[in-house]
């Protein structure tokens, strides 16, 4: 058997699991149903909202960039967890989001994705002294740059992003019915994928409590928080309709409170200490980034797990040559 059949037989036989996986990552969770769940998720919500491009969008960025990892020889460990796809379908719910739906876009999704893969592995070298990952911080910076280069190319011109502007209005939120506060909370969870549905939210819930009750759990209580946070700061009345200000205190509270540190009372109260400074990271990132018009996207959550797992994390001694 030649090495190249042998490779075409692995990755027929691997690749969907880790893609379904790589789907789960996103939310720290290596878990083949949570993936499924996450992308049946994304389905309903991207449909229901008139939004069906970013299925596809999401769906090729997965495959992309967890096809990348084999193609690039990244580790195999990651690859058999999910590790290469979580940045990759994050790219593919982003550009169809901001950007013209044109045959360039495409491409440019499909160069993003890829170069997710390769970004990753070597912030993750870069981070490695100090003993923490990159997160979605990949996704995060490849995805501005391709969404600023949108502005420069007609092909794949910015139709969806914000209008750059110095200052702006804020309109706070009136009144509403606590139904209405319910699928706001629930939005905040499914805007991690950038899906604007209280349905998805809910789907995504589910998804997190087949792999983990506890990630479930801290995803509710983080979404539940900056909610609260929002409102009684008076935030952008269709940011909180919206859920934008949930999904990166979201995926901080999943990281801090469910994965990476132990759960006791401490950890738990540190990590709700950590889901509301992101909350404020996010304000100020939005308010840094408005001038051009560019989304946070999943930096505050990237920003603000770093700052609060660095103070407790010795640096490792560098290797010697």
């Amino acid at each position: 058997m030649s090495d190249a059949t042998f490779s075409i037989k692995r990755l027929a036989g691997t690749a969907p699991w880790a893609m379904c996986r790589g789907a789960g990552q996103v939310m720290f969770q290596d878990n083949v149903w949570t993936g499924v769940l996450f992308i049946i998720g994304i389905f309903v919500g991207a449909y229901m909202e008139g939004m069906p491009v970013v299925v596809w969008g999401a769906l090729t960025g997965l495959a992309v960039s967890t096809l990348a990892g084999y193609l690039f020889k990244m580790p195999d460990a990651d690859g058999r967890e999910g590790l290469w796809g979580f940045n990759g379908i994050l790219v593919g719910c982003a550009l169809p989001t901001f950007l013209a739906n044109t045959v360039w876009m495409w491409i440019a999704l499909i160069v993003c994705a890829a170069m997710t893969t390769w970004v990753r592995t070597g912030m993750n070298n870069l981070l490695a002294p100090w003993r923490v990952s990159s997160f979605t911080f990949p996704f995060v910076f490849c995805t501005w740059c391709f969404l600023l280069a949108g502005r420069e190319f007609a092909g794949m011109g910015p139709a969806h992003m914000s209008t750059p502007e110095l200052a702006y209005t804020i309109s706070p939120l009136e009144c509403h019915s606590v139904l209405d506060f319910a699928e706001y909370w629930l939005k905040g969870i499914a805007q991690v994928f950038l899906i604007n549905s209280w349905v998805t939210g809910a789907v995504f819930l589910i998804g997190l409590a087949i792999a983990s009750w506890r990630a479930a759990l801290w995803a509710g209580i983080s979404s539940l928080i900056a909610l609260v946070m929002a409102l009684l700061w008076q935030a952008q009345g269709s940011s909180i309709i919206g859920g934008l200000y949930g999904f990166s205190a979201v995926l901080t509270g999943i990281a801090l409170g469910a994965t990476f540190w132990k759960p006791t009372l401490r950890n738990s109260l540190m990590a709700a200490f950590g889901v509301v400074a992101t909350v404020f990271i996010q304000a100020a990132m939005n308010a840094l980034l408005a001038p051009v018009g560019l989304a946070s996207l999943t930096a505050p959550f990237c920003i603000g797990t770093w700052l609060f797992m660095l103070p407790l994390l010795a640096p490792s001694a560098p290797k010697q040559n």
